[in-house]
C-alpha cells in the first residue's frame, strides 16, 4: 500500500522557521516528480513547491520564493520542504503529494498520491 507522510508541523511566531518531512512507503517515488501544496480553512487546496524526480528542477509560488525550500532524498524515498520568515499567512494544513510522471507540475489535480496533512500555524 502507498502511503506518504507528513512530519514536521506545528505552531511558530512569526520570523520563525520548520522543517516539513514527507516519507514515502509502498513504492519507489524516485522516478516521480513530487510537490508540496497546503490549504487554508474555507480556501482551495494551493500549490506551494514542487520538484522534480532528480532535484533538478524545482518551482513555487510566488508568495514563497525566497522563503522556502523544497528539497528530496531519494534513497531514503523523503521529501522535504524549508520554511524560513514564516509569515500569519503561512498558515494551513500542508500536504505532500506525488505523481506518476517525472515533470514537475502546480496544480493538484496533475498528483495521483497525497499524504493526510500536517498543520502549521504562525502566531503574531
Amino acid at each position: 500500500q502507498v502511503q506518504l507522510l507528513e512530519s514536521g508541523g506545528g505552531l511558530v511566531q512569526a520570523g520563525g522557521s520548520l522543517r516539513l518531512s514527507c516519507a514515502a512507503s509502498g513504492r519507489t517515488f524516485s522516478d516521480s516528480a513530487m510537490g508540496w501544496f497546503r490549504q487554508a480553512p474555507g480556501t482551495e487546496r494551493e500549490f506551494v513547491a514542487a520538484i522534480s524526480w532528480s532535484g533538478g528542477s524545482t518551482d513555487y509560488q510566488d508568495s514563497v520564493k525566497g522563503r522556502f525550500t523544497i528539497s528530496r532524498d531519494n534513497a531514503k524515498n523523503t521529501m522535504y520542504l524549508q520554511m524560513n520568515s514564516l509569515k500569519p499567512e503561512d498558515t494551513a494544513v500542508y500536504y505532500c503529494a506525488a505523481r506518476y510522471v517525472s515533470g514537475i507540475y502546480n496544480r493538484p489535480g496533475g498528483y495521483h498520491y497525497w499524504g493526510q496533512g500536517t498543520q502549521v500555524t504562525v502566531s503574531s
